[in-house]
């Protein structure tokens, strides 16, 4: 620091002396500044200066130099000595902060204690000290126009700031374009503008940002931290209090409805009246910058007026609009050269007049010349090449073997027979020699007539690919990776004399039911295969069907005209056989009829009790239809049984209602004959197949949904997807059609792999498998996999290939059945076996 002198001399006396107080850099500051030739002229001794009293030698030095400002200074001091020394250290550490400064100060501390430093001062005008400032700006504009080009770059000043000097055309001048006149550099230093903290200014006073980015913040729950600042560094959680202490701070602050929480920070933050105004542009739909005018004038940045004066003002040139004398010498040339012959036609162009050109057509593209140059230029079809004539045979030999010579009567035989009618043109001949071989009279004619064929008959030019069969194959999973499904025969069920029509598994995998055709269904039990249980319905069994309720333990067997319900009471426990018991003895004692209900008189069906040897067994009901019932389809829900008879009639469909006994026709009239019906596994639809079609009803709305057209002769039975989108159709024709209810009513997938009838066609309800069961004794296995995606196709996988059952008299597997639980396939054949 530069302490001023503490002994100041009187006001009169500074009023007596007129000088320049202009400040100078003392010389033992160590600051590189140039020297006037001023300096050298500079006395010694004219006036002592203390020690310490540093201000007094910078006034004398500025007096040196011949610029004085100290009427303001001197004023300052009078009125308030200690202000004055506060603004020379606040100037001094403010504006003098180079390394040299610091130096030079320091350096002229430790010369007063040794020596005394002298100044030779000068006496100024009064004219001269009126016109001080005036001096100054022009002792500092000449210093702009010096053409100096260093420039002082503070480290805190900002970018705008040094754009805005350079747009009002000042230049940044540094401390050697001032000399040693300290009180002009402190001048300059005042009309710079002022420090603005920006982004490079010192941040370390301001609250840690988080930095997370789009991180979620609960992630940070279970830390003391919040994230990490751009130094890495943690930004530890802040306090929080309970909602008692927030309801009270809130009710103190009064800005607390212009208060928004930082969730990312974790802290509150002051909205501004601009951030104010932008929420409530957003919450009234109006554009959030208001300064922003969505009806601006439209810029027409390509208009459509003609403009009147041209681009250029060059006059445009003579020849743009006049026609050229050289030219015109210049076809006037080659004309008067076409007149004399001297310019002809090409060879080409001669041809096209002149007339039509022949050429070689078995001409060989090894050749070379002008007539190879004038077809490359032609636009006609490439040559075929004429095909080869065969090889010369054991008869055209000059020394044929004996077996190829004619004998007597084939030759008076071929010389006999027409041209037309030889089967060669020659007779075969046996010469002694190569030499003694005479040449061949009919050469010239032979060559002609190919010449003709070669001619007159039309060739074209077949392109052949050369495939790998193996290419056409489309690209299918490996089987080993679709597991797991049936492979192999592991239990054999044996006991019916007669065929094994129909098969059914109870909803908890662990019975069988087997009908067949000597008149008895039978239990199983699918573990071990010990027959449980025996009835005997004295008709042929067409079909069993388990109930799909696993609260209920009840299942339906079509026998003859009949519909029996049988309650198994060895295989269920009590509390299940209670219910069943229960629930279909309940419609016996249900007298209520609705007005909705069929007639009685048009369902030609009867709930008759069974009889004391038939209840005995475990038959609860018999539902008598007076004609042969062939199908019978359980509701998913276990109330409600379809059954098929064998007539063509409307009145072959029927369903009835377990709980209240009793019956309704779904139909008034059908079209053509039924083969099956089915029940939709997720909607409240129903399937009716007839010998073409499948027609799918909704029963709630009563109306068609949709029909499909499997495309073939006889259908023999359907399956629905457990998801219920997806429908396959087997048929008699060995024909197997996939549906995607989705897509169309014509079947995404037609696979034809049996060389018999098709009987069955199962889905499994637990994995992505179906199979077929046909007429030739086998039973194909597939992978049928179908994927949410609605953009993805199922995937169709033929798996395995499974035989077991013996073929007699032309009937192989007539049902197959997937176990509800296991990947296992259950199939009964008309050998009597399961």
């Amino acid at each position: 620091m530069v302490k001023g002198n503490k002994n100041k001399r009187s006001l009169a006396t500074r009023e007596k002396e007129v000088v320049d107080e202009a400040e100078e850099f003392p010389e033992t500051s160590g600051i590189d500044v140039p020297t006037d030739s001023e300096n050298s002229d500079i006395d010694d001794g004219d006036e002592d200066i203390e020690e310490g009293d540093f201000d007094e030698v910078l006034k004398e030095m500025a007096a040196d130099q011949g610029l004085s400002s100290a009427d303001e200074d001197l004023e300052n001091e009078d009125d308030d000595q200690a202000q004055d020394q506060g603004e020379l250290e606040a100037d001094d550490e403010s504006d003098i902060r180079s390394s040299d400064i610091e130096g030079a100060s320091s350096e002229d501390d430790e010369e007063e204690d040794d020596e005394e430093e002298e100044v030779l001062g000068s006496d100024i005008s009064d004219d001269e000290d009126d016109n001080t400032d005036e001096l100054l700006a022009k002792r500092t504009s000449s210093r702009l126009t010096d053409g100096q080009d260093t420039v002082v770059e503070s480290d805190n000043e900002d970018e705008d700031d040094a754009a805005k000097l350079a747009n009002e055309g000042f230049e940044r001048l540094t401390i050697r374009d001032f000399g040693k006149d300290l009180g002009a550099w402190k001048e300059y230093r005042k009309t710079l503008p002022q420090i603005d903290a920006g982004y490079a200014s010192d941040s370390s006073t301001e609250e840690p940002i988080n930095t997370i980015g789009n991180v979620p913040i609960e992630w940070y729950e279970d830390y003391p931290h919040i994230g990490y600042d751009v130094d890495g560094k943690r930004v530890m959680r802040p306090a929080t209090s309970d909602e008692l202490d927030k309801f009270l701070a809130h009710m103190d602050d009064p800005d607390v409805f212009r208060t928004a929480k930082d969730e990312t920070n974790m802290r509150d933050v002051k909205l501004s009246e601009e951030e104010i105004d932008i929420v409530r542009r957003i919450q009234g739909g109006s554009i959030p910058d208001a300064s922003y005018n969505p009806y601006e004038d439209t810029v027409e940045w390509f208009t459509s007026q003609t403009m009147v004066t041209p681009l250029a003002s060059a006059t445009p040139a003579k020849r743009g609009f006049i026609p050229s004398k050289w030219e015109h010498k210049r076809v006037m040339q080659i004309v008067k050269a076409i007149r004399q012959g001297r310019i002809t036609r090409t060879a080409q162009q001669a041809a096209k007049t002149e007339g039509p050109q022949y050429y070689d057509i078995w001409d060989k593209a090894e050749k070379s010349g002008e007539h190879i140059k004038r077809l490359e230029g032609s636009a006609r079809r490439p040559r075929l090449p004429a095909p080869r004539q065969a090889l010369p045979t054991h008869e055209e030999s000059y020394h044929p073997p004996d077996e190829y010579l004619p004998t007597e009567k084939e030759r008076q035989a071929w010389l006999d027979a027409g041209p037309e009618d030889r089967k060669r043109s020659f007779l075969p001949e046996d010469f002694g020699s190569l030499r003694m071989v005479p040449g061949y009279s009919q050469f010239i004619q032979e060559r002609f007539q190919r010449c003709l064929d070669l001619y007159l008959a039309p060739r074209a030019l077949k392109k052949t690919t050369n495939l790998d069969p193996e290419e056409l194959m489309p690209k299918l999973p490996d089987p080993r990776d679709l597991r797991p499904f049936p492979s192999v025969e592991s239990l054999v069920y044996q006991g019916h004399t007669g065929r094994v029509r129909s098969i059914s598994v109870d909803p908890t995998g662990l019975w069988l039911l087997s009908g067949s055709d000597d008149g008895t269904v039978r239990l199983w039990e699918l573990i071990s295969g010990r027959c449980a249980g025996i009835w005997d319905l004295k008709e042929v069994v067409h079909m069993v069907a388990w109930n799909p309720n696993p609260d209920l333990c009840l299942f339906a067997a079509a026998a003859g005209s009949r519909v029996v319900l049988v309650v198994p009471a060895d295989v269920c426990g009590d509390q299940r056989h209670l219910v069943s018991e229960e629930y279909v003895r309940a419609g016996f004692g249900s007298q209520a009829k609705d007005d909705d209900d069929v007639d009685d008189s048009s369902v030609k069906v009867s709930w008759d009790m069974p009889t004391s040897a038939e209840q005995a067994a475990g038959i609860r009901v018999c539902i008598a239809m007076h004609m042969t019932a062939k199908s019978v389809a359980w509701h998913r829900r276990g109330d409600y049984l379809g059954t098929l008879a064998s007539t063509s009639s409307a009145s072959s469909v029927l369903i009835h209602q377990i709980s209240k006994h009793k019956s309704q026709h779904p139909f008034r009239r059908l079209k053509g004959v039924v083969q099956s019906i089915k029940f939709h596994p997720t909607r409240p639809w129903f399937l009716v197949t007839t010998q073409r079609y499948v027609r799918i009803y909704n029963l709630m709305q009563q109306a068609l949904v949709k029909t499909l057209l499997p495309g073939v002769k006889w259908i023999s039975s359907v399956d629905v997807h457990p998801q219920g989108d997806n429908v396959i159709v087997g048929s008699y024709d060995k024909k197997l059609s996939w549906f995607d209810l989705d897509l169309s009513a014509k079947p995404y997938k037609s696979i034809r792999y049996h060389t018999q009838a098709i009987r069955q066609v199962q889905f499994s309800s637990r994995f992505p498998l179906f199979a077929t069961a046909s007429d030739d004794g086998s039973i194909q296995i597939y992978h049928g996999m179908v994927y949410q995606d609605l953009n993805q196709n199922p995937l169709i996988v033929p798996l395995k290939i499974l035989r077991g059952h013996e073929i007699r008299n032309s009937l192989g597997v007539l049902d197959c059945l997937f176990h509800p639980i296991q990947p296992w396939l259950l199939s009964s054949g008309a050998d009597g076996t399961i």
